[in-house]
C-alpha cells in the first residue's frame, strides 16, 4: 500500500501542494478502527514518544523524592515554545534537583516562540539549553538518574542504563520487540524510535486506555495524561496545536506532535489511539489532517473545529499579508465496524 493524499493547499482556485501521508487509527487492545494509506509505513516517533518516555520518570519516584509536581511533569512531555513560563518552570525543575543547566545534553535552541526569541535578542538575552524545546524531557531524565544514581553525564547515550530502561518501557507501550525498533539519534541529542505508525497508535490507545496494563504502569499512564490535560500550555505553549487541542478537547483528547510530520493522540473516552505521519514532514498539513480524522471519528464537533480553524484551514498569506491560498485536508477515513 502507499500513502495517500491527505492535505492539498490551495493558491487561488489551483491546488498548488499535495501533502500525501498515512493515518492508524486503533483500539488498545490493537484493532484497527480506521485508516488511510499505508499504517505499517516505519517512521521515527520523534517527539510523540515524549509522554511514553516520560513513564520512566513517573516509574522512578523522581517526582515524589524531589517535589516534582504535575505542571512540572507536563513539561517532561513536551515541545515546549520556550516562553517565560516554560523557561521558569524548568529552572524550577532544576533548582529542586540540584543542578544548573550546565547539565541538560538538549543543545542550545531559540525558543519556538517567535516573539520571545525577539525578545531575548532585543534584550540581548542569550539562548541556552533551558529555552530549547526540549529541555523539559532533557529535565525528567536527569530526575530519574539521579533518584536512581545513574551518572549524569552521558544520561543521553543508548547504552546509558536510563536509556535502556526507556526503550524497554517503548517496545512495551508499542508491542514491538526491542530488536525490531530502530534507533536513531533525535535533535535533541537522545534516542529516537522507528517503527509503524500502526504502533505508534497502538501505544497511545494504552495510554488512553490504561485499564489491562499491569501496576504500576496504569497509574503511571493515567498521571501523565492527567498532567497533559490539566496543564496543556506545559506541552507546547499558547498558539501551540497540542495545547490548542486539548483546551478544546476539554479533557477528552491528549496529544503530542513530532518533528517531520508525525503527530499522535489518544481518545480517553473510546480508548483509541491516533497516529499520523505525513510523507514529507510538513507540520501544518499533519495538524490539519489530524483536525479532520477527529472530527471523522466524531471526537471533533462543528464548533471544535471553528476553535481549531487556524490549523484545520491554515491560510496562506503574500509578503502584503493577503490571504493568498488555504490548506484543505481532502481524505476520506476508511472505518472498520464502529
Amino acid at each position: 500500500m502507499m500513502s495517500e493524499n491527505l492535505v492539498v493547499v490551495y493558491r487561488g482556485e489551483l491546488i498548488e501542494n499535495i501533502h500525501k501521508g498515512d493515518i492508524a487509527v486503533v483500539d488498545s487492545d490493537g484493532r484497527v478502527v480506521a485508516s488511510v494509506g499505508n499504517i505499517g509505513k516505519k517512521s521515527y516517533m520523534r517527539s510523540a514518544a515524549k509522554p511514553i518516555q516520560a513513564v520512566n520518570v513517573v516509574l522512578s519516584g523522581a517526582l515524589e523524592e524531589y517535589g516534582l509536581t504535575e505542571k512540572e511533569l507536563s513539561i517532561m512531555c513536551a515541545s515546549h515554545r520556550g516562553d517565560k513560563e516554560h523557561v521558569e518552570t524548568i529552572n524550577g525543575i532544576l533548582e529542586k534537583l540540584g543542578i544548573d543547566t550546565t547539565y541538560l545534553k538538549c543543545g542550545v535552541l531559540k525558543p519556538l516562540d517567535e516573539v520571545r526569541a525577539s525578545e531575548m535578542i532585543r534584550d540581548g538575552l542569550e539562548f541556552d539549553e533551558v529555552t530549547c524545546n526540549c529541555s523539559g524531557k532533557h529535565s525528567g531524565m536527569l530526575a530519574a538518574c539521579l533518584k536512581k544514581g545513574y551518572p549524569l553525564e552521558d544520561y543521553t547515550d543508548p547504552d546509558h542504563p536510563l536509556q535502556r530502561e526507556i526503550l524497554e518501557i517503548i517496545s512495551m507501550f508499542t508491542e514491538m520487540k526491542i530488536e525490531d525498533i530502530a534507533i536513531g539519534i533525535d535533535g535533541c541529542g537522545v534516542p529516537v524510535f522507528g517503527m509503524p505508525i500502526y504502533n505508534m497508535a497502538i501505544a497511545f490507545a494504552k495510554m488512553a486506555n490504561p485499564s489491562a496494563l499491569e501496576s504500576p504502569f496504569r497509574e503511571a499512564s493515567e498521571r501523565i495524561v492527567n498532567a497533559m490535560v490539566s496543564y496543556p500550555e506545559m506541552v507546547s505553549g499558547e498558539g501551540g496545536f497540542d495545547t490548542v487541542l486539548m483546551r478544546v478537547a476539554k479533557g477528552r483528547i491528549f496529544s503530542k506532535m513530532g518533528a517531520d510530520g508525525v503527530f499522535c493522540a489518544g481518545m480517553r473516552d473510546r480508548g483509541w489511539g491516533l497516529a499520523i505521519k505525513i510523507e514529507d514532514g510538513e507540520a501544518a498539513s499533519a495538524y490539519s489532517a489530524a483536525c479532520e480524522a477527529l472530527y471523522q471519528l466524531g471526537e471533533l464537533n462543528e464548533e471544535d473545529l471553528r476553535d481549531l480553524e487556524p490549523f484545520y484551514h491554515k491560510d496562506v498569506f503574500n509578503n502584503h499579508k493577503i490571504k493568498v491560498g488555504q490548506y484543505t485536508p481532502d481524505f476520506k477515513l476508511t472505518l472498520f465496524g464502529f
